[in-house]
């Protein structure tokens, strides 16, 4: 078959959005933490590592590039530390690796009215743009189910909110307003991070839900309602992306499983673009599901691992697209690594810049090789 250039996103090669901070930029970030460097200085340094990881994607040929996240504390703080009225507390789901389990993940609750104190990614993405010379410029925030999955009942006080249906209507309308402020700054291409829908494909997260008297495939029903409503008004020149995450924490992760209990839900009633899909191991299962993928939208395939500095085989990337196209027209396939390469923030990542290079010109050079662009 002839497989055409896409012309707009999500392209052939992608990737999820964060990587390594550079030292300095950590050292900063502690120093101003400390009241040690005030903000314009702070800034000046967030600003100067920003155009760097810039300039990096491009020089590599990728034509979606990110801010690499670098001016928050992890993939979804930029979210919660944007918002008034979250706390955390600890969820059910626990970080694993083949052999043990190493910590539980905190999660936001709404402990009072939720509000926006100010822009969340609007004003990252106006100075992104600025800094992109080639390329498009894409952002990427925490998706909505993620303030809710982990707690369940637990995601907000009943003194605050009577029902999760009044919950919600707050969480759309932050949404909501911060689309609009990606779309009055030119944006787009908006990538959400979900790392709800995945979970919930967990037998064991399954459970849990069961078990605190939900229903998980009610939940995934109402969690596409939920993004679609916060997206419902962005215009029709933003393009936006879902990234389904089982968690990518220094190696290790939250959940494991195939995406068959979400699979026809996810791609027939979420009103999205792009869905970026975990698939380096054998934890996320087969490419069956992807036969539920309507015609227009796209899949892109995170066969290229970021817990590991192992570089993957071209031939092998190569065969296992060629197994996905089985289930899903290979012009509406793309490849990109399971997860961002730093979304944890901190030091201590276990793919330093060397192995990230190398990955991303692997993925680079086989979506050349397979469909004839980047």
């Amino acid at each position: 078959m002839t497989v055409q250039t896409r012309l707009k996103p999500p392209f052939r090669a992608e990737h999820v959005g964060s990587f390594l901070r550079p030292q300095r930029l950590i050292e900063a970030a502690r120093a101003h933490k400390a009241g040690k460097l005030d903000e314009a200085g702070f800034a000046k340094v967030q600003d100067d590592c920003v155009r760097e990881i810039v300039a990096f994607q491009e020089n590599l040929g990728l034509r979606s590039i990110t801010d690499g996240e670098f001016r928050r504390r992890g993939w979804s703080a930029g979210f919660i530390d944007s918002v008034e009225g979250f706390g955390l507390r600890d969820g059910t789901l626990g970080f694993r690796t083949e052999t043990q389990i190493v910590g539980v993940a905190a999660s936001p609750y709404a402990k009072s009215k939720l509000r926006r104190k100010h822009r969340i990614v609007a004003d990252d993405y106006k100075f992104l743009k600025t800094a992109v010379k080639k390329g498009t410029p894409k952002v990427t925030v925490a998706s909505p189910p993620v303030m809710h999955y982990f707690l369940g009942p637990k995601s907000y006080e009943t003194s605050v909110y009577k029902d999760r249906e009044a919950f919600f209507a707050d969480l759309v309308k932050i949404y909501q307003d911060e689309v609009a402020d990606l779309a009055a700054e030119g944006c787009t291409y908006l990538q959400l991070d979900d790392t709800a829908l995945p979970c919930n494909c967990d037998d064991k997260a399954r459970h849990d839900v069961v078990a605190r008297g939900e229903d998980p495939d009610e939940l995934t029903r109402t969690y596409a309602k939920l993004v679609n409503a916060s997206i419902a008004k962005k215009p029709t020149s933003m393009t936006v992306g879902i990234h389904l995450c089982r968690g990518n924490l220094k190696g290790a992760w939250m959940a494991e499983g195939g995406y068959d209990p979400i699979a026809d839900v996810l791609f027939n009633q979420v009103n999205v673009d792009g869905y970026f899909l975990e698939y380096d191991t054998d934890r996320a299962g087969d490419f069956k599901p992807l036969r539920f993928v309507p015609k227009g939208k796209v899949v892109i395939l995170g066969l290229v691992s970021t817990k590991t500095p192992a570089l993957e085989s071209k031939d092998e990337l190569k065969r296992r697209i060629d197994a996905a196209a089985k289930y899903c027209p290979l012009d509406q396939l793309a490849l990109s690594p399971q997860c961002g390469f730093s979304s944890g923030g901190g030091s201590g990542q276990v793919v330093d810049e060397t192995a990230t290079k190398k990955k991303l010109e692997l993925i680079v050079e086989v979506a050349r090789e397979v469909w004839g662009s980047a």
